[in-house]
């Protein structure tokens, strides 16, 4: 008479204990669908609780979650019940109900054994729909939507691994969905392994710090040494992209290939041979390896992996600058090119690192970057007025050069800040000036030895702006020359 689908009858009372009957189906196939139910009961209870707890900022133990379901779904076995896990949908819907202690699952437990024994016979006529409905109300709170949007933006890859789970769930149903998810997870996991962050490193004159060569044209080569970084664990996924950069950047002068391990947390057996195999090979050249920088368990399994003997032929060493030393080339180290490697004040030091870090922070990126700040600056401007704040920017902490570069970009912007602040053009670009002023007065009192070189940037930045925005070039040219 309901006109819809209900339930069947629900037998009365609570389950019956009995030993389970192995012999039902055959073992292979209890072995495969059992391993099947495992994979999603773990992949679905710790990605609902992790995303629970994130959302919540709450601590969980995974390990302690885990075995809580092992030995819930032992005892399940006994009784002919369903695997359980942890459910998305009660979860979400104990959080709807702003749910907040383990009382929650007690009083849902102590209702169930109620419903078992009193109401099996109002459940044999609820409608299925309204349980449904139930679930998707549940889990619409649970749907991230959102995190969709922000994989699609951030990373094309990830975005790629949730619509395959997503559709997968949505049409083969969720041990195939999540299996989908998995199987597209660790294949991304061993793609992005097998391609680590790697680089080779060289010096700045007159530092002692290893940074990348790519970081900019003030930093060089040690002559005749190759130092290369490869930050990750080596394992048999990887170690050819290590074995080919590492051949392929051998040349006729080099001595020795230095490679910082400071990123390599394991190696596995057939990383291990490869290594080894790359070891002999550059010895038959006459060309020295190191291995250097790593964590000391590294050794350890240097030794069980049967490579002790880097060790105690003194090739594994706990620095580049030991690696070196043991090489026979000390500090000042000779650089590519015959470049000039003399020791360098602690002044001169500071302001060389000061001027690479906006560079270093952003990259090629830079000069976009200082343009998005300087627009946020420029809209703070129309709600505060301060333009003391505009003008020294929110790097004004870091060295000078940088904020001459910042005023360089704000210049560029003169017309649109004389529209804001309500200021004549001429009042706006002697303040322009008058700051560029303090900041060569700072440089002169601080870096005396770098005065020279704010000039030659000064003239660079010059060019810029007259190529971009000459007529805000020339009313700066002029007030110039009336100051001269």
């Amino acid at each position: 008479d309901w006109g819809i689908k209900t339930l069947n009858a629900v037998e009365p009372g609570l389950p019956k204990w009995s030993i389970p009957d192995f012999s039902a189906i055959p073992i292979q196939q209890t072995i495969t669908i059992s391993l099947s139910v495992a994979v999603v009961i773990m992949a679905e209870t710790l990605l609902a609780e992790n995303s629970f707890a994130q959302k919540n900022n709450y601590r969980i133990n995974d390990n302690q979650e885990i075995f809580a379901f092992s030995l819930g779904n032992f005892m399940a076995a006994f009784t002919g019940c369903c695997p359980i896990n942890g459910s998305v949908s009660r979860t979400a819907m104990g959080e709807q109900y702003q749910a907040k202690t383990q009382l929650t699952g007690i009083v849902a437990g102590l209702s169930m054994i109620v419903l078992l024994l009193c109401g099996t016979g109002f459940i044999g006529y609820l409608p299925i729909p309204i349980l449904t409905a139930i679930v998707i109300s549940a889990l619409m709170g649970a749907t991230e939507f959102d995190l969709a949007v922000r994989l699609w933006k951030v990373s094309r890859t990830e975005f790629l691994i949730f619509m395959g789970a997503f559709f997968g769930v949505l049409l083969l149903g969720t041990i195939n969905g999540v299996l989908i998810g998995i199987i597209l997870s660790f294949t991304e996991m061993i793609i992005r392994t097998s391609k680590p962050s790697r680089c080779f490193l060289g010096i700045q004159p007159g530092h002692r710090h290893f940074r990348d060569l790519k970081e900019g044209s003030q930093i060089h080569a040690i002559e005749g040494v190759v130092i290369y970084r490869f930050s990750s664990n080596l394992f048999f996924g990887n170690i050819q992209v290590l074995q080919r950069d590492i051949e392929d950047s051998i040349k006729s002068d080099t001595k020795a290939v230095i490679l910082d391990a400071g990123g390599v947390g394991s190696i596995d057996i057939t990383a291990a041979d490869r290594l080894a195999m790359l070891y002999k090979s550059l010895e038959e050249k006459g060309i020295g390896f190191y291995m250097t920088e790593h964590i000391a368990s590294i050794n350890e399994q240097l030794r069980k992996l049967g490579l002790g003997y880097m060790i105690e032929d003194g090739r594994v060493r706990r620095t580049i600058h030991i690696a070196l030393k043991d090489m026979g080339i000390g500090r000042p180290y000779p650089l590519e090119g015959g470049v000039e490697n003399v020791e360098r004040s602690a002044s001169r030091k500071r302001a060389d690192n000061k001027v690479q870090e906006f560079v270093w922070a952003y990259g090629a990126e830079s000069e976009e970057q200082i343009e998005k700040q300087i627009v946020l600056q420029i809209q703070q401007l129309k709600k505060t007025g301060d333009m003391e704040k505009l003008f020294h920017g929110s790097w004004s902490h870091m060295d000078a050069f940088d904020e001459d570069e910042w005023l360089e970009h704000l210049e560029e912007h003169l017309k649109e800040i004389v529209n804001i602040s309500g200021k004549d053009e001429k009042t706006i670009a002697e303040r322009f000036e008058k700051h560029r002023e303090e900041i060569h007065i700072r440089i002169r009192d601080e870096h005396p030895e770098m005065a020279e070189r704010f000039k030659e940037r000064r003239h660079i930045l010059d060019e810029h702006l007259k190529k971009r925005h000459p007529e805000v070039f020339k009313l700066i040219e002029d007030l110039r020359e009336k100051e001269d």
